[in-house]
């Protein structure tokens, strides 16, 4: 597509701006390179302003560093999981045997196989738009996804036998989904998002499982909102495991992390 003139540019950034766009020069920039005509930037202009996340637009989202496709109704990425990804980079040693559960796009599991060259890895995602999506993104990769419900779907063989089992699983309350951003919460699917009444639902269900699918002194790390964190660690505790909080200002990002004893 021809450049466009300053005043055009200037006018693509005035009309973000008043959109609510925070970052609206970094958006039109985006959109000018995505945009392969002016018909097109006009039409993703529209859209964008109507209220679509900028990285459905786009085709992708930034996550660690790696360009990750996304696709209209799957969870974006956001960057605080982040914090999820450093942990669990912390806890395991050489070539663990890694399973990346409610995997979404499949962000999380491309950048563990890049930081951690895991023996093996699998993903699982119980959204079939989300498993599709994932298995677009980790092409090239030695990695299954499979659909199903957390570990209902992973072969039997890997029971026990997991050195690390990380779920940035859904843990916003039910009755605060409402509450969420528009771009979350009438673009994205509601099981990505939903964790049940007190948002714990889906997270207590991973802790009782891993507990049987980590290796001994295997490790689980999760993703979590700050005020829940003293009922998650109960309910790893008694699951059977050992928790540990951890957060991150700039991140604004809380994770726990939980091990299955020795």
């Amino acid at each position: 597509m021809t450049s466009p003139s300053p005043a055009e540019r200037a006018a693509l950034v005035s009309r973000l701006r008043a959109a609510g766009c925070v970052y609206a020069e970094d958006e039109a920039e985006l959109l000018l390179a995505a945009a392969r005509s002016p018909a097109a930037l006009a039409d993703l202009t529209d859209r964008r302003v109507a209220g679509a996340p900028l990285e459905y637009l786009l085709g992708w989202a930034e996550f660690c560093g790696l360009r990750i496709a996304v696709e209209e109704g799957v969870f974006v990425p956001r960057a605080r999981t982040a914090l999820l990804v450093e942990m669990a980079a912390e806890l395991t040693g050489a070539a663990p045997a890694v399973v990346d559960l409610c995997c979404g796009s499949g962000a999380t599991t491309v950048a563990l196989a890049h930081r951690l060259g895991p023996r093996w890895l699998g993903a699982a995602d119980i959204d079939p738009a989300a498993v599709a999506c994932a298995r677009r993104n980790v092409a090239g990769l030695d990695v299954e996804v499979y659909e199903g419900d957390l570990f209902a779907p992973l072969p039997e063989r890997w029971r026990g036998r997991l050195d690390l089992v990380v779920a940035n699983a859904p843990y916003v309350p039910t009755d605060a989904v409402a509450l969420m951003p528009p771009e979350a919460r009438l673009h994205e699917a509601p099981v990505a998002l939903d964790g049940g009444p007190d948002g714990l639902s889906v997270l207590r269900r991973v802790g009782v499982d891993a507990a049987g699918w980590l290796a001994p002194g295997g490790h689980l790390v999760v993703e979590v909102g700050t005020t829940q964190i003293d009922a998650l660690c109960d309910a790893f505790g008694e699951a059977g495991l050992i928790p540990t909080a951890h957060h991150n200002e700039d991140l604004d990002a809380t994770a726990l992390t939980a091990r299955r004893p020795a």
